[in-house]
């Protein structure tokens, strides 16, 4: 786990975290400001139970959480259009997306969506990182260790097994889904959620 000399205590003792292909190493080294940006986003999100229990998807409040602390520091929605042409002919056109984009950084989070959603993250992460555009990639999105949360709020069915949690994105970036882009993964725990926290005290 050599992602534990590059991410602060203070960060890990809040996340769930995984590193591929060096990429704590990478984002500490080379871009240090995009770091910076990245940790101080993660030190102030947090989540609350009812932020839990409302609707997913576009209507929940999280994404708008990390919207608030990047895009005044200009992270901005990147798209990456590739055509294949043979003979002279469009045989193929592929448009990727990326959430958060910021220099050779990117960022995605994926809090409740279907766990196909990481299927498309990886395929762009690696696409762009494959056209020079990214260095690497940073994953936020639940760690299993939030089940006795939704447990508590009566909620486990809304966040089954194939939405998108930790369980469904590891083994797509082990099996090479990511390709050779290096991926950061940090996992939201139950001390992110505000009143939960403070009940366990």
């Amino acid at each position: 786990m050599t992602w534990r000399k590059y991410i602060p205590e203070d960060v890990s003792n809040l996340y769930e975290i995984h590193d591929f292909h060096h990429a704590a190493c990478i984002l500490t080294n080379e871009f240090p400001q995009e770091f910076e940006e990245i940790l101080a986003a993660l030190r102030s999100f947090r989540i609350t139970t009812e932020d839990i229990a409302v609707a997913g998807g576009n209507e929940s409040n999280i994404p708008k959480i990390i919207s608030r602390s990047l895009r005044p520091l200009k992270w901005k929605e990147e798209k990456l259009k590739s055509e294949l042409v043979v003979d002279g002919k469009s045989i193929r056109e592929d448009s990727h997306k990326v959430d958060y984009v910021k220099g050779r950084v990117a960022f995605d989070l994926e809090w409740n969506s279907k766990d196909q959603t990481f299927d498309r993250d990886l395929f762009a992460f690696r696409s762009f990182h494959e056209n020079g555009k990214i260095s690497l990639g940073i994953l936020l999105t639940r760690s299993a260790e939030l089940n006795p949360v939704f447990n508590s709020i009566g909620k486990k069915a809304k966040f089954g097994a194939s939405t998108t949690w930790m369980g469904k994105l590891l083994p797509r970036i082990e099996a090479g889904r990511g390709g050779g882009c290096p991926i950061l993964v940090f996992g939201i725990t139950p001390q992110l959620v505000a009143d939960w926290a403070e009940k366990q005290e």
